[in-house]
Protein backbone atom coordinates (compact mmCIF):
# COMPACT_ATOMS: atom_id res chain seq x y z
CA UNK A 1 0.00 0.00 0.00
CA UNK A 2 2.59 2.48 1.17
CA UNK A 3 4.43 1.33 -2.57
CA UNK A 4 1.75 2.38 -4.43
CA UNK A 5 1.36 5.73 -2.35
CA UNK A 6 5.07 6.35 -3.66
CA UNK A 7 4.47 5.37 -7.19
CA UNK A 8 1.73 7.83 -7.46
CA UNK A 9 3.48 10.51 -5.85
CA UNK A 10 6.27 10.34 -8.47
CA UNK A 11 3.97 10.30 -11.48
CA UNK A 12 2.27 13.24 -10.09
CA UNK A 13 5.81 14.83 -9.47
CA UNK A 14 6.79 14.02 -12.93
CA UNK A 15 4.12 14.92 -14.55
CA UNK A 16 4.09 18.15 -13.34
CA UNK A 17 7.61 18.58 -14.18
CA UNK A 18 6.74 17.84 -17.98
CA UNK A 19 4.18 19.95 -18.13
CA UNK A 20 6.19 22.96 -16.51
CA UNK A 21 9.03 22.36 -19.81
CA UNK A 22 6.68 21.88 -22.28
CA UNK A 23 4.53 25.33 -21.04
CA UNK A 24 8.17 26.79 -21.01
CA UNK A 25 8.40 25.75 -24.43
CA UNK A 26 4.98 26.32 -25.73
CA UNK A 27 4.60 23.31 -27.20
CA UNK A 28 1.75 21.12 -26.20
CA UNK A 29 1.88 17.58 -27.82
CA UNK A 30 -0.18 15.01 -25.71
CA UNK A 31 -0.02 12.06 -27.83
CA UNK A 32 4.32 13.08 -27.07
CA UNK A 33 3.28 13.65 -23.21
CA UNK A 34 1.62 10.37 -22.70
CA UNK A 35 4.07 8.56 -24.14
CA UNK A 36 6.76 10.03 -22.08
CA UNK A 37 4.37 10.20 -19.20
CA UNK A 38 3.71 5.73 -20.28
CA UNK A 39 7.24 5.38 -20.92
CA UNK A 40 8.43 6.93 -17.81
CA UNK A 41 5.87 5.16 -15.94
CA UNK A 42 6.60 1.79 -17.00
CA UNK A 43 10.21 2.17 -16.65
CA UNK A 44 9.23 3.19 -13.05
CA UNK A 45 7.13 0.45 -12.96
CA UNK A 46 10.24 -2.00 -13.58
CA UNK A 47 12.31 -0.35 -11.36
CA UNK A 48 9.67 -0.38 -8.74
CA UNK A 49 9.05 -3.92 -9.52
CA UNK A 50 13.06 -4.73 -9.51
CA UNK A 51 13.73 -2.79 -6.19
CA UNK A 52 10.32 -4.34 -4.43
CA UNK A 53 11.99 -8.17 -5.64
CA UNK A 54 14.96 -6.54 -4.32
CA UNK A 55 13.33 -5.71 -1.20
CA UNK A 56 11.18 -8.93 -1.12
CA UNK A 57 14.95 -10.93 -1.62
CA UNK A 58 16.14 -8.73 1.49
CA UNK A 59 13.41 -9.26 3.70
CA UNK A 60 13.27 -12.84 2.98
CA UNK A 61 17.30 -12.79 3.60
CA UNK A 62 16.78 -10.93 6.65
CA UNK A 63 14.08 -12.83 7.32
CA UNK A 64 16.15 -16.07 7.24
CA UNK A 65 19.43 -14.15 9.30
CA UNK A 66 16.71 -12.99 12.04
CA UNK A 67 15.67 -16.96 11.85
CA UNK A 68 19.32 -17.97 12.66
CA UNK A 69 20.07 -15.33 14.83
CA UNK A 70 17.06 -16.04 17.05
CA UNK A 71 17.79 -19.95 16.81
CA UNK A 72 21.38 -19.05 17.77
CA UNK A 73 20.05 -17.43 20.66
CA UNK A 74 17.67 -19.87 21.34
CA UNK A 75 19.62 -22.32 21.53
CA UNK A 76 22.21 -20.23 23.55
CA UNK A 77 19.80 -19.23 26.31
CA UNK A 78 18.38 -23.15 25.80
CA UNK A 79 21.95 -24.00 26.83
CA UNK A 80 22.64 -21.24 29.25
CA UNK A 81 18.81 -22.16 30.70
CA UNK A 82 20.14 -25.68 31.51
CA UNK A 83 23.39 -24.88 32.63
CA UNK A 84 21.75 -22.24 34.78
CA UNK A 85 19.37 -25.22 36.02
CA UNK A 86 21.81 -27.28 36.29
CA UNK A 87 23.69 -25.18 38.47
CA UNK A 88 20.49 -24.60 39.97
CA UNK A 89 20.11 -27.92 40.97
CA UNK A 90 23.31 -28.87 42.39
CA UNK A 91 23.19 -25.84 44.37
CA UNK A 92 19.83 -26.65 45.39
CA UNK A 93 20.91 -30.09 46.42
CA UNK A 94 24.45 -28.82 48.51
CA UNK A 95 22.11 -26.55 49.91
CA UNK A 96 19.65 -28.99 50.93
CA UNK A 97 22.33 -31.63 51.56
CA UNK A 98 24.37 -28.75 53.76
CA UNK A 99 20.46 -27.99 55.70
CA UNK A 100 19.68 -31.60 55.98
CA UNK A 101 22.83 -32.26 57.54
CA UNK A 102 22.67 -29.42 59.99
CA UNK A 103 18.95 -30.57 60.48
CA UNK A 104 20.58 -34.01 61.52
CA UNK A 105 23.28 -32.27 63.24
CA UNK A 106 20.84 -30.67 65.76
CA UNK A 107 18.52 -33.42 65.77
CA UNK A 108 21.27 -35.69 66.49
CA UNK A 109 22.24 -32.55 69.22
CA UNK A 110 18.57 -32.46 70.72
CA UNK A 111 18.77 -36.10 70.91
CA UNK A 112 22.34 -36.62 72.64
CA UNK A 113 21.37 -33.78 75.16
CA UNK A 114 17.51 -35.36 75.51
CA UNK A 115 19.11 -38.71 76.32
CA UNK A 116 22.08 -37.27 78.35
CA UNK A 117 19.68 -35.38 80.08
CA UNK A 118 17.60 -38.53 80.16
CA UNK A 119 20.36 -40.65 81.48
CA UNK A 120 21.39 -37.91 84.30
CA UNK A 121 17.72 -37.74 85.80
CA UNK A 122 17.89 -41.56 86.10
CA UNK A 123 21.10 -41.12 87.91
CA UNK A 124 19.53 -38.77 89.97
CA UNK A 125 16.82 -40.81 90.49
CA UNK A 126 18.85 -44.10 91.29
CA UNK A 127 20.89 -41.94 93.67
CA UNK A 128 17.98 -40.90 95.27
CA UNK A 129 15.90 -44.88 95.72
CA UNK A 130 19.17 -45.59 96.67
CA UNK A 131 19.65 -43.02 99.06
CA UNK A 132 16.09 -43.40 100.27
CA UNK A 133 17.00 -47.14 100.57
CA UNK A 134 19.52 -46.08 102.73
CA UNK A 135 18.11 -44.30 104.61
CA UNK A 136 15.40 -46.66 105.09
CA UNK A 137 18.04 -48.92 106.16
CA UNK A 138 19.43 -46.37 108.34
CA UNK A 139 16.03 -45.65 110.77
CA UNK A 140 15.54 -49.67 110.78
CA UNK A 141 19.20 -49.85 112.10
CA UNK A 142 18.84 -46.64 114.11
CA UNK A 143 15.43 -48.19 115.35
CA UNK A 144 16.81 -51.58 116.55
CA UNK A 145 19.79 -49.78 117.98
CA UNK A 146 17.15 -47.56 120.12
CA UNK A 147 15.40 -50.86 121.24
CA UNK A 148 18.55 -52.07 122.12
CA UNK A 149 19.43 -48.81 124.07
CA UNK A 150 16.15 -49.02 125.80
CA UNK A 151 17.19 -52.41 126.87
CA UNK A 152 20.59 -51.08 127.76
CA UNK A 153 18.94 -47.91 129.69
CA UNK A 154 16.59 -50.36 131.72
CA UNK A 155 19.87 -52.49 132.18
CA UNK A 156 21.84 -49.64 133.18
CA UNK A 157 18.44 -48.30 135.66
CA UNK A 158 18.97 -51.48 137.40
CA UNK A 159 22.83 -51.28 137.75
CA UNK A 160 22.50 -47.94 138.59
CA UNK A 161 19.79 -48.76 141.67
CA UNK A 162 22.84 -50.62 143.48
CA UNK A 163 25.46 -48.71 145.60
CA UNK A 164 28.48 -50.85 144.44
CA UNK A 165 27.44 -51.23 140.80
CA UNK A 166 27.77 -47.74 140.66
CA UNK A 167 30.83 -47.38 142.37
CA UNK A 168 32.51 -50.18 139.59
CA UNK A 169 30.36 -47.75 136.93
CA UNK A 170 32.65 -44.85 138.27
CA UNK A 171 35.91 -46.16 138.41
CA UNK A 172 35.42 -47.60 134.85
CA UNK A 173 34.61 -44.64 133.16
CA UNK A 174 37.45 -43.06 134.81
CA UNK A 175 39.97 -45.82 134.16
CA UNK A 176 38.57 -45.20 130.28
CA UNK A 177 39.40 -41.49 130.55
CA UNK A 178 42.99 -42.32 132.08
CA UNK A 179 43.96 -44.43 129.21
CA UNK A 180 42.21 -42.37 126.43
CA UNK A 181 44.36 -39.77 127.57
CA UNK A 182 48.09 -41.44 128.51
CA UNK A 183 47.73 -45.48 127.00
CA UNK A 184 47.94 -48.26 128.60
CA UNK A 185 50.50 -48.96 131.33
CA UNK A 186 51.35 -47.25 134.34
CA UNK A 187 54.23 -44.61 133.41
CA UNK A 188 51.73 -41.45 134.06
CA UNK A 189 49.14 -43.41 135.89
CA UNK A 190 48.08 -46.23 138.92
CA UNK A 191 44.69 -47.53 139.60
CA UNK A 192 43.53 -48.67 142.56
CA UNK A 193 46.92 -47.04 144.30
CA UNK A 194 47.83 -47.93 147.99
CA UNK A 195 49.54 -44.97 149.72
CA UNK A 196 51.39 -45.34 153.25
CA UNK A 197 47.82 -44.98 155.15
CA UNK A 198 46.74 -48.52 153.58
CA UNK A 199 44.08 -46.34 151.79
CA UNK A 200 43.26 -47.82 148.13
CA UNK A 201 42.62 -44.54 145.89
CA UNK A 202 40.47 -45.00 142.67
CA UNK A 203 43.27 -43.52 140.96
CA UNK A 204 46.94 -41.52 140.75
CA UNK A 205 48.22 -39.59 138.54
CA UNK A 206 51.72 -39.46 138.76
CA UNK A 207 52.13 -35.02 137.97
CA UNK A 208 56.04 -33.71 138.03
CA UNK A 209 57.05 -31.78 140.53
CA UNK A 210 55.87 -29.29 142.51
CA UNK A 211 52.25 -31.34 142.17
CA UNK A 212 53.34 -34.80 142.34
CA UNK A 213 51.17 -37.80 143.09
CA UNK A 214 47.15 -36.37 142.43
CA UNK A 215 45.21 -39.03 144.00
CA UNK A 216 41.70 -39.08 141.89
CA UNK A 217 38.85 -40.72 143.60
CA UNK A 218 35.43 -41.88 141.85
CA UNK A 219 32.01 -41.01 144.04
CA UNK A 220 28.20 -41.63 142.50
CA UNK A 221 25.86 -39.80 144.96
CA UNK A 222 22.69 -40.65 142.63
CA UNK A 223 19.88 -41.48 144.72
CA UNK A 224 19.07 -38.12 146.55
CA UNK A 225 19.87 -36.57 143.05
CA UNK A 226 17.34 -38.35 141.42
CA UNK A 227 14.96 -37.48 144.54
CA UNK A 228 15.34 -34.17 144.38
CA UNK A 229 13.38 -34.42 141.53
CA UNK A 230 10.76 -36.79 142.62
CA UNK A 231 7.77 -36.37 145.21
CA UNK A 232 6.46 -33.44 147.16
CA UNK A 233 8.21 -29.71 147.73
CA UNK A 234 9.34 -30.97 151.09
CA UNK A 235 10.55 -34.39 150.11
CA UNK A 236 12.62 -32.65 147.16
CA UNK A 237 14.02 -30.06 150.10
CA UNK A 238 15.07 -32.78 152.17
CA UNK A 239 16.58 -34.89 149.02
CA UNK A 240 18.61 -31.44 148.39
CA UNK A 241 19.75 -31.38 152.25
CA UNK A 242 20.73 -34.56 152.23
CA UNK A 243 22.54 -34.36 148.52
CA UNK A 244 24.54 -32.08 150.12
CA UNK A 245 25.37 -33.88 153.03
CA UNK A 246 26.66 -36.61 151.08
CA UNK A 247 28.53 -34.80 148.82
CA UNK A 248 30.69 -32.95 151.42
CA UNK A 249 30.98 -36.07 153.42
CA UNK A 250 32.75 -37.80 149.89
CA UNK A 251 34.54 -34.71 149.92
CA UNK A 252 35.52 -35.19 153.99
CA UNK A 253 36.68 -38.76 152.77
CA UNK A 254 38.82 -37.88 150.19
CA UNK A 255 40.54 -35.12 151.99
CA UNK A 256 41.09 -37.22 155.05
CA UNK A 257 42.34 -40.31 153.33
CA UNK A 258 43.93 -39.15 150.38
CA UNK A 259 45.73 -35.79 150.77
CA UNK A 260 49.39 -36.91 153.07
CA UNK A 261 51.84 -34.18 153.29
CA UNK A 262 55.16 -35.57 151.84
CA UNK A 263 53.65 -38.15 150.28
CA UNK A 264 50.72 -36.74 147.79
CA UNK A 265 49.72 -33.72 146.53
CA UNK A 266 48.17 -31.00 148.12
CA UNK A 267 44.94 -31.65 146.36
CA UNK A 268 42.93 -35.05 145.20
CA UNK A 269 40.15 -34.77 142.57
CA UNK A 270 36.28 -35.79 143.40
CA UNK A 271 35.36 -37.32 140.28
CA UNK A 272 31.57 -37.43 138.99
CA UNK A 273 30.58 -40.02 136.38
CA UNK A 274 27.93 -38.15 135.85
CA UNK A 275 27.36 -34.73 133.64
CA UNK A 276 24.13 -33.35 135.70
CA UNK A 277 25.29 -34.14 138.77
CA UNK A 278 28.33 -31.62 138.04
CA UNK A 279 26.01 -29.01 136.54
CA UNK A 280 23.35 -29.43 139.59
CA UNK A 281 26.13 -28.55 141.91
CA UNK A 282 28.01 -25.92 140.06
CA UNK A 283 24.80 -24.21 139.23
CA UNK A 284 23.28 -24.64 142.68
CA UNK A 285 25.09 -25.35 145.21
CA UNK A 286 27.80 -22.62 145.85
CA UNK A 287 28.68 -23.57 149.47
CA UNK A 288 29.61 -27.69 148.11
CA UNK A 289 32.02 -25.50 145.70
CA UNK A 290 33.12 -23.84 148.85
CA UNK A 291 33.29 -26.31 150.92
CA UNK A 292 35.48 -28.61 148.01
CA UNK A 293 38.29 -25.45 147.96
CA UNK A 294 38.63 -25.40 151.16
CA UNK A 295 39.44 -28.83 151.91
CA UNK A 296 41.56 -28.75 148.71
CA UNK A 297 39.44 -31.28 146.76
CA UNK A 298 38.65 -30.50 143.38
CA UNK A 299 35.24 -31.89 141.77
CA UNK A 300 35.16 -33.03 138.45
CA UNK A 301 33.07 -34.66 135.40
CA UNK A 302 34.28 -36.94 132.39
CA UNK A 303 34.05 -33.40 129.96
CA UNK A 304 36.48 -31.41 132.45
CA UNK A 305 38.68 -34.31 133.77
CA UNK A 306 39.54 -35.22 129.94
CA UNK A 307 40.19 -31.21 129.69
CA UNK A 308 42.27 -31.26 132.28
CA UNK A 309 44.21 -34.42 131.95
CA UNK A 310 44.69 -33.19 128.12
CA UNK A 311 46.38 -30.18 129.42
CA UNK A 312 48.65 -32.00 132.07
CA UNK A 313 49.82 -34.40 129.21
CA UNK A 314 50.49 -31.66 127.08
CA UNK A 315 53.02 -30.33 129.83
CA UNK A 316 54.15 -33.54 130.88
CA UNK A 317 55.18 -33.73 127.10
CA UNK A 318 57.02 -30.22 126.62
CA UNK A 319 58.80 -30.93 130.36
CA UNK A 320 60.16 -33.75 128.43
CA UNK A 321 60.92 -32.41 125.27
CA UNK A 322 62.96 -29.80 127.54
CA UNK A 323 64.80 -32.72 129.42
CA UNK A 324 65.52 -33.72 126.27
CA UNK A 325 66.65 -30.39 124.35
CA UNK A 326 68.91 -29.91 127.51
CA UNK A 327 70.94 -33.18 126.58
CA UNK A 328 70.65 -32.49 123.01
CA UNK A 329 72.16 -28.81 123.78
CA UNK A 330 75.09 -30.56 125.57
CA UNK A 331 75.86 -33.23 123.02
CA UNK A 332 75.61 -30.04 120.65
CA UNK A 333 78.31 -28.35 122.58
CA UNK A 334 80.00 -31.13 122.56
CA UNK A 335 80.03 -31.05 119.09
CA UNK A 336 80.68 -28.24 118.14
CA UNK A 337 84.13 -27.89 119.98
CA UNK A 338 84.81 -31.33 118.09
CA UNK A 339 84.00 -29.51 115.34
CA UNK A 340 86.56 -26.46 115.82
CA UNK A 341 89.09 -28.76 116.52
CA UNK A 342 88.29 -30.35 113.60
CA UNK A 343 88.81 -27.13 111.41
CA UNK A 344 92.12 -26.28 112.56
CA UNK A 345 93.40 -29.77 112.12
CA UNK A 346 92.02 -29.01 108.53
CA UNK A 347 93.59 -25.82 108.25
CA UNK A 348 96.93 -27.05 108.89
CA UNK A 349 96.48 -30.05 106.80
CA UNK A 350 95.54 -27.58 104.37
CA UNK A 351 98.95 -26.00 105.15
CA UNK A 352 100.84 -28.65 104.73
CA UNK A 353 99.46 -29.15 101.88
CA UNK A 354 99.48 -26.32 100.22
CA UNK A 355 103.52 -25.78 100.94
CA UNK A 356 104.33 -29.84 99.04
CA UNK A 357 101.82 -28.65 95.88
CA UNK A 358 104.03 -25.69 95.58
CA UNK A 359 107.10 -28.07 95.70
CA UNK A 360 106.00 -30.21 93.76
CA UNK A 361 105.38 -27.70 91.05
CA UNK A 362 109.18 -25.82 91.16
CA UNK A 363 110.17 -29.73 91.01
CA UNK A 364 107.68 -30.20 88.05
CA UNK A 365 109.23 -26.65 86.37
CA UNK A 366 112.69 -28.00 87.05
CA UNK A 367 112.00 -31.23 85.30
CA UNK A 368 110.58 -29.78 82.89
CA UNK A 369 113.57 -27.49 81.64
CA UNK A 370 116.14 -30.00 81.76
CA UNK A 371 114.30 -32.11 79.71
CA UNK A 372 113.64 -29.22 76.78
CA UNK A 373 117.80 -28.89 77.33
CA UNK A 374 118.46 -32.23 76.76
CA UNK A 375 115.76 -32.48 73.95
CA UNK A 376 117.70 -29.58 72.12
CA UNK A 377 120.78 -31.55 72.57
CA UNK A 378 119.60 -34.29 70.73
CA UNK A 379 118.28 -32.27 68.16
CA UNK A 380 121.58 -30.68 67.40
CA UNK A 381 123.15 -32.21 63.79
CA UNK A 382 126.62 -32.41 62.99
CA UNK A 383 128.48 -32.43 59.38
CA UNK A 384 130.65 -35.25 59.01
CA UNK A 385 133.37 -32.87 57.48
CA UNK A 386 133.36 -30.34 59.47
CA UNK A 387 133.62 -33.48 62.26
CA UNK A 388 136.43 -34.57 60.24
CA UNK A 389 138.08 -31.09 60.15
CA UNK A 390 137.49 -30.65 64.16
CA UNK A 391 139.35 -33.90 64.63
CA UNK A 392 142.36 -33.07 62.53
CA UNK A 393 142.90 -29.63 64.21
CA UNK A 394 142.52 -31.84 67.46
CA UNK A 395 145.05 -34.08 65.71
CA UNK A 396 147.73 -31.42 64.30
CA UNK A 397 147.89 -29.65 67.82
CA UNK A 398 148.67 -32.69 69.57
CA UNK A 399 151.52 -33.40 67.62
CA UNK A 400 155.35 -31.94 69.24
CA UNK A 401 156.89 -28.82 68.44
CA UNK A 402 160.35 -28.47 65.79
CA UNK A 403 161.01 -25.80 67.84
CA UNK A 404 161.02 -27.68 71.08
Amino acid sequence: MALTIVVIVLQIVIIGFLFLIFKKEQVVNFDEVNNLIRSQKNEMTDTLFKNNNQLAENFSNLRELVAERLMETKGALNKDLFTFKDQLGKDLEAKFDKTNKSIQDKLQNIDNKVQENLNENFKKTNETFTGIIARLAKIDEAQKKIESLSTNVVSLQEVLTDKKSRGIFGEVQLTSLLKSVFGEGDKYYKLQYKLSNDKLVDAMVDLPDPIGKLCVDSKFPLENFKRMFEGSLEEKASARKEFVRNVKKHIDDISSKYIIKGETAEQAVLFLPAEAIFAEIHAYHEDIISYSQKHNVWIASPTTFMATLTTVQSVMMNMERSKYMSILHEEINKLGKDFNLYEKRWTDLTKHLATVTKDVNNINITTGKISKRFQKIMEVEIDKAQLANVAEVEFTSQEPSNDL
